[in-house]
């Protein structure tokens, strides 16, 4: 909630209940809001509870504009670094990834087709309301193709039998897919990139969680000074 109100998205309104004021950081939220002149709703704790699939309730809920962002207005500068979530399905993760590009100075998420939608309740809990102000795009294949080429961003993707990351000069501008827990990347995307990267692990362990590969990767191949 801290993130939402500390972002410029619209809040179009809010709901309480006595929940609210067990707590200071409760009472300090719905303070914040009543202060900004919105509406704010008193509801019974049933009716609050049935509005919330949250299992520990602050007993405030906001409603704000999702922003509608696109490729179309995602400026690259001359140094650049792009995430691409490709059929990643686990709302933790895609929270967890949303939160690490941010804390790496990713510029934006692009999301595929196939992945959860980054702004499910259980995707905006796991990233802590990142999301409010790192720019997280939702488009298909053909668009971030597109995008990459006019930008001259090359795509690079992580997959088990690249290239190991610690031997590469990353590019000033970088966009790095990650794929699907299980399956990993899709083949159109994997065909799309220009090449594979692969973290070094120790015998005897196959794989790493995507968010866990996604962050060491990330900053393995963050711009150089």
């Amino acid at each position: 909630m801290e993130e939402l109100l500390a972002s410029p998205l619209r809040i179009v309104g809010a709901l309480t209940c006595d929940l609210v004021d067990r707590t200071p950081r409760g009472a300090a939220l719905a303070a914040q809001l009543h202060a900004r002149d919105l509406e704010v709703v008193r509801v019974s704790e049933r009716e609050f509870l049935s509005a919330t699939d949250t299992e520990q309730p602050q007993g405030v809920l906001a409603i704000a504009e999702q922003p509608q962002a696109t490729l179309d207005g995602l400026g690259v500068g001359p140094t650049a670094r792009l995430l691409v979530l490709d059929g990643i399905q686990d709302p933790g993760n895609v929270g967890t990834l949303l939160r690490t590009a941010a804390a790496l100075g990713v510029d934006a998420t692009l999301v595929l087709p196939g992945t959860v939608d980054p702004w499910n309740a259980k995707v905006v809990r796991s990233a802590v309301g990142i999301q409010f102000r790192h720019r997280t795009i939702s488009c298909t294949e053909e668009a971030l193709g597109a995008f990459l080429g006019a930008a001259g961003v090359p795509l690079w993707g992580a997959a088990a039998e690249g290239t190991p990351v610690e031997t590469l000069v990353p590019p000033a501008r970088l966009a790095l897919a990650v794929g699907n827990e299980g399956a990993g990347l899709k083949p159109s995307v994997r065909d799309a990139c220009a090449g594979l990267v692969a973290l070094p692990m120790a015998p005897g362990v196959e794989s790493l969680n995507v968010a866990v590969a996604a962050g060491i990767a990330l900053y393995a191949l963050r711009p150089r000074a």
